[in-house]
């Protein structure tokens, strides 16, 4: 195992917030209040997290290397100052990678076991 691969399977299973975050991330960068709009949007406001959940989530992918502060910023019209915008590393996105191949094993798993399961 390498210790990429090693690095990966501590992290595993994501918390729910750090995996729609990257979610959101890997479609391109935002600033967190956009991640948390498009979170809420993408889960049918199943998902929502509070500022404390969101920042501190962001916080720990960034320590993490999960995700990274953006260098680029928009047109200055359409920027506000105290805006930070993050974007996914390139570990973020093999995290992200594995993180959706665990679950689709385990959505596999338990689909097995319905079909197994006999009416009682």
């Amino acid at each position: 195992m390498t210790e990429v691969s090693a690095r990966i399977r501590q992290l595993q299973p994501l918390r729910p917030a750090i995996l729609h975050i990257l979610l959101v991330l890997a479609e391109g960068e935002r600033h967190g209040y956009a991640v948390k709009q498009e979170v809420e949007k993408q889960t049918d406001g199943v998902v929502k997290m509070g500022p404390g959940t969101l920042y501190e989530s962001i916080q720990r992918m960034v320590e993490l290397g999960l995700i990274a502060e953006s260098r680029r910023r928009p047109h200055k019209s359409d920027d506000q100052a105290q805006r930070r915008y993050y974007r996914v590393t390139q570990f973020g996105r093999k995290v992200l990678q594995s993180e959706v191949a665990r679950l689709g094993d385990v959505v596999d798993s338990a689909r097995a076991s319905l079909r197994a399961t006999r009416p009682v």
